[in-house]
């Protein structure tokens, strides 16, 4: 306990930065969850959907049509409230939802966990971080 003492004796600043690190890091998880979903990354969210979590993609109709995750179910951010119930399964499973950088797909997540949604996420980036990481996009129509 010394040795200890001494340790933060000597290196105050050390120890106060990395104090300052981890509140700021816990401040914004709390503050992420506070927005809506948990900002999710990319190979996060793949292991998700393939574990049966569901990605919600809540662009227009011509984004989604132009391109979209494999699997993706489609319901626009202006009808989403309205829609909720054809998606009431997944209350208490992964939800990933996506749009093309973050902004819509976090203005969703808010509506989902104020819906009762209990595992909400994020698709960090959005569509263009995964066009940017070269993975593969469906044409198909929706479901």
């Amino acid at each position: 306990m010394d040795r200890f003492l001494d340790y933060i004796n000597h290196h105050p600043y050390l120890v106060g930065g990395t104090a300052i690190v981890a509140v700021i890091a816990i401040g914004y998880e709390l503050w992420q969850q506070l927005q809506g979903g948990s900002a999710i990354s990319i190979n996060e969210a793949i292991v998700l959907h393939n574990k049966g979590g569901l990605v919600l993609d809540v662009r227009t109709a011509d984004e989604f049509a132009s391109g979209h995750i494999v699997d993706a179910r489609h319901i626009g951010l202006d009808k989403l409230a309205e829609q909720l119930d054809s998606i009431k399964k997944y209350r208490e499973k992964a939800v990933i939802v996506c749009c093309e950088s973050g902004a819509r797909s976090n203005q969703a997540a808010k509506l989902l966990k104020a819906q009762g949604f209990q595992f909400v996420y994020n698709l960090s980036g959005g569509l263009t971080a995964w066009r940017q990481d070269n993975l593969p996009l469906s044409r198909k129509t929706d479901k």
